[in-house]
């Protein structure tokens, strides 16, 4: 069994939000590009909600306060998507519409 063994934590520096995706800087300088519909929070959030982003503890991850959206680096390196239900997804929309 081979395991990898890093030199550093991986490090959020900077999040660069497009239309369609986004894109997280490492502190080590590698950059990642990631479509919004892997986080469907994030697909159905507004332009100003996915502006209103904040590292976690040093960079390990990303929160938009606003969407209840929280995505660790560990996870984008590792390609994970959302594990949220589809139940879950459908009434966090119900209640964003009754809140409007």
């Amino acid at each position: 069994m081979i395991t990898l063994e890093l030199e550093r934590e991986p490090r959020i520096a900077d999040v660069i939000l497009r239309r369609d995706s986004f894109a997280v800087v490492l502190a080590d300088g590698r950059a990642l590009v990631v479509p919004v519909t892997w986080y469907p929070r994030l697909m159905h959030g507004t332009a100003r909600e996915r502006k209103n982003w904040r590292l976690l503890g040093n960079g390990y991850a990303i929160e938009w306060p606003e969407l209840d959206e929280h995505v660790s680096v560990e996870g984008l390196l590792a390609g994970r998507r959302s594990t949220e239900s589809s139940t879950s997804i459908k009434k966090w929309l119900l209640a964003r519409r009754k809140a409007a």
